[in-house]
This record gives structure tokens, C-alpha cells and sequence, in this order.
């Protein structure tokens, strides 16, 4: 190990990835990282609180990037103003529970882990402290996803090289809040002191909330992702707990990896696909058109309702051989 070269990554929130490489040919290295877990209060929509127990304070945690056979280095600290402990199981890693039980952390403690990513491909991570715990630490949006690119790169079926312009991550992030007796949402002092009453709402198996990126209409608006005709987008989806259905409105998935294994060839031309609960799905996206698109999970009661969407703005010049009004709306003829 004293040989390999040591890099440190410094990770970034989502939607945005840390700069990484699509091709590495080099030695193998120790891409070093640190994630700080924070308890603290979010607006997950309008007047609607929960306490979020968070790796460096996002929702969904920040998307580590490497390459196969890349060493990761985690240094995980838990602050000492949290309440609870907390650790990380990553489904990239091999080796029982994930590094789970080599990463238990009280607050005011950090600890350090090193695995090989020798498995190609994006895949979730999560708290998983045991019992109980494990779902209302995941559901209070403590996940996240880690991304092994392949040495030589993305490929397509036909094993040419797939290189992407940009890339973004999504981290599908279900809450279930409790609410009080008149249907209000309750809001609470502490981290902890939810536990009991969330047990209770968890059971129902219902999510008050389904949403991309850890609050309501956080990549809407101002926070709308972007990319430029011409361009190929990477998207990488995560879901630490339920199942989602994801569709580009007014595209396609050009290259699928449903499952997230990049050794696998991708599917192509898909409308939608599935990422499975506790899986990372990666995409792109070959964008011809301009205009405004609608990256969605198509249970469209999801969608519309929850509101588990994001807009892609897409700018460049109209294609009228792709698409074309030939009438306006008029009085039927």
C-alpha cells in the first residue's frame, strides 16, 4: 500500500459529481474521502419538518467516484453535537455488512475504513446500525451512492467506448412523517425524539413524501438541471428503500444499466426502466432537441402527486425532422 499513489477526493453535493476520470490506465490508487454525519432539521416541503441524519449535510449523500481496482479510503465522523451513533454499509464493497460493523461511530468519534472496488459499476451506500435502526436512519435520508467506473471506460453493447459530456446524481429519498390527530405533520426538538412515532408511520409502509434529492422541488426551478443539444448526460439514480420507475419525458435511456453492474452490456432505446429497492441504476441520455424535459419516476402518482420529478433545460436549436407543428390548435375543420 505504501507504494500506491494517494489522491484525495473532494466530494461535492448532488446533483453535482466530484471530478473523476471516465478512463484510468494507471496504477491503482487510495482515493482518500470524508463524510462528516450532521442530525439536522430540513424542510422537506413547505412547512413540513424532519430531522435528516446526513453524510456532509445532504440528502442524499455525496456520490463518491473511482475507478476499478481503486482503493477507498473513508475517514467517517460522527459530530460530537449528534445525538445518535451512526456507521456506513457499502453495497460496492466485499466483505460482510458492508464495512458496516468496522464502522461504528459514537458522536464525537471518526473512524477509518479502506475497501477495494473491484465490482464495476454505481451502487447504493447506507447507515445500517441494526434492527430497527437501519430503516429510520435510511428513511431519514441518511444513503447515498458510489460510482466504479470501469478501467477502460463506459461501453456500449457492441463494446465501443461511451464517453458523457456531464453527469448528475439522484438520490430518490421516501419520508414517512408522523402526523397528529387533527392530519397535521408533526415536528420534533431532537433527532431522537421521532423513533416512536416514526416506527408507527414506517409500518404503514405509505411515504408521506417521495422526493429527488432529499426535499420538494429541490431539482425544479433554480435547481433544474441543464445540458446543451448535442450533448450525452449521464444520469446516476439512486434508491436506498423503495422501488422507481425512471422516464425522460420527451427522451429516451440510450444506455441503460438497470442493475447498475457496468460490466454488463447496457440496454438501449429504453421508455423506462426499474431501479430495485436498495440498487443505483445509471443512464444516458443522447439529447437532440431543446426545450424543457421531465426526469420522473413514472408511478406518475409519484410523480405528480409526491412529486419525485426533476426538469432537465435543454438548450440548442429545433429539429423540425425530429418533431414539427404542422397546425396550430384552431377551430376543427
Amino acid at each position: 500500500m505504501a507504494s500506491l499513489e494517494r489522491v484525495t477526493q473532494e466530494l461535492v453535493a448532488p446533483p453535482a459529481l466530484p471530478v473523476h476520470q471516465q478512463v484510468y490506465d494507471g496504477e491503482p490508487r487510495v482515493v482518500q474521502v470524508r463524510m462528516v454525519v450532521n442530525e439536522t432539521e430540513t424542510e422537506v416541503a413547505p412547512g413540513v419538518f424532519a430531522w435528516a441524519f446526513t453524510f456532509n449535510g445532504s440528502v442524499p449523500g455525496p456520490i463518491i467516484v473511482v475507478n476499478e481496482g481503486d482503493y477507498v479510503e473513508l475517514t467517517l465522523v460522527n459530530s460530537a453535537s449528534n445525538e445518535l451513533p451512526h456507521n456506513i454499509d457499502f453495497h460496492a464493497s466485499i466483505g460482510a455488512l458492508g464495512g458496516g460493523e468496522l464502522t461504528n461511530v459514537a458522536p464525537g468519534q471518526e473512524v477509518v475504513l479502506r475497501f477495494r472496488a473491484v465490482k464495476p459499476g454505481v451502487f447504493v451506500y447506507h447507515c445500517a446500525p441494526g434492527g430497527t435502526m437501519v430503516p429510520w436512519h435510511v428513511t431519514h435520508g441518511m444513503n447515498g451512492a458510489i460510482m466504479v467506473l470501469p478501467r477502460d471506460g463506459l461501453k456500449d453493447p457492441a463494446g465501443n467506448p461511451l464517453r458523457y459530456d456531464r453527469a448528475y446524481y439522484i438520490g430518490e429519498q421516501d419520508y414517512y412523517i408522523p402526523r397528529d390527530e387533527s392530519g397535521g405533520f408533526k415536528r420534533y426538538d431532537t433527532a431522537g425524539a421521532s423513533f416512536a412515532d416514526d416506527l408507527e408511520a414506517m409500518a404503514e409502509l405509505t411515504p408521506t413524501h417521495i422526493v429527488f434529492n432529499g426535499k420538494t422541488g429541490a431539482l425544479q426551478g433554480d435547481g433544474a438541471l441543464t445540458a446543451n443539444v448535442g450533448e450525452k448526460v449521464l444520469i446516476v439514480h439512486a434508491q436506498a428503500n423503495r422501488q422507481s420507475y425512471p422516464h425522460l419525458i420527451g427522451g429516451h435511456g440510450d444506455y441503460v444499466w438497470e442493475r447498475g453492474g457496468f460490466n454488463s452490456p447496457p440496454e438501449i432505446d429504453l421508455e423506462t426502466w426499474v431501479i430495485a429497492a436498495g440498487s443505483a441504476g445509471a443512464s444516458i441520455h443522447d439529447l437532440q432537441q431543446p426545450g424543457t424535459y421531465v426526469y420522473l419516476s413514472h408511478n406518475l402518482i409519484e410523480a405528480f402527486i409526491y412529486d419525485a420529478k426533476a426538469i432537465l433545460t435543454v438548450k440548442g436549436e429545433w429539429n423540425n425532422d425530429l418533431m414539427e407543428q404542422l397546425r396550430p390548435p384552431g377551430p376543427i375543420r
